[in-house]
């Protein structure tokens, strides 16, 4: 039969355990799980256009360009739109994903340029036809994206089958640091 001192050892011994383990635990909760996806497909029906580069310049700001490329269904509907957006002046830049309702929004977009380290970019908003993933974007990314081939882009949708498409980047280069397609102005008459 235990005695009175086996159960203060054993109550010191779960304290202890309650001190070390539940921290641990608690800090991964607060990172999001990485789901199991039911299986996986590639989205071989989008068609993407070329990359190209508009800037906007409203009067007396900062110029803002953006640096983009869309894939669209056979419908015409768009599939997915990458944009690198820039503020003159500002020393990070911003990619953002335009993808159709219907994903997992707790599983984040995965980019991977080549072979590289995957990247992830967390959604930020949806509205009624699309939700967008943005997160700031590294040096070392804007150079890998510069050099790379292919962007791999894998989503997760609502049955949790991963979507993957393969994003071409061989006109990014040209495109982001090339004079713009276009630049649109905005006055302002006080």
């Amino acid at each position: 039969m235990p005695s009175a001192r086996d159960h203060l050892a054993a109550l010191a011994v779960a304290a202890i355990a309650a001190t070390t383990v539940w921290p641990a635990l608690a800090a991964e909760a607060d990172k999001p799980a990485e789901v199991t996806t039911r299986g996986q497909r590639e989205a071989k029906d989008i068609t993407y256009g070329d990359w190209q580069k508009l800037c906007f310049k409203p009067g007396g700001a900062p110029m803002l360009c953006r640096t983009s490329i869309t894939g669209k269904f056979p419908t015409g509907q768009m599939a997915v739109r990458v944009d690198l957006i820039e503020r003159e002046g500002a020393p990070t830049a911003r990619l953002q994903l335009f993808v159709p309702v219907g994903m997992y929004l707790q599983q984040a977009p995965k980019l991977t340029i080549d072979q590289g380290t995957p990247i992830h970019v967390p959604y930020t908003w949806c509205v009624t036809n699309l939700c967008i993933a943005a997160d700031a974007v590294t040096p070392k990314t804007l150079e890998e994206m510069e050099s790379g081939k292919t962007l791999s882009l894998e989503l997760v949708d609502s049955n949790l089958l991963a979507l993957t498409t393969s994003v071409p980047l061989a006109q990014f280069a040209s495109a982001h640091k090339g004079a713009p397609a276009k630049t649109l102005e905005q006055y302002v008459d006080e």
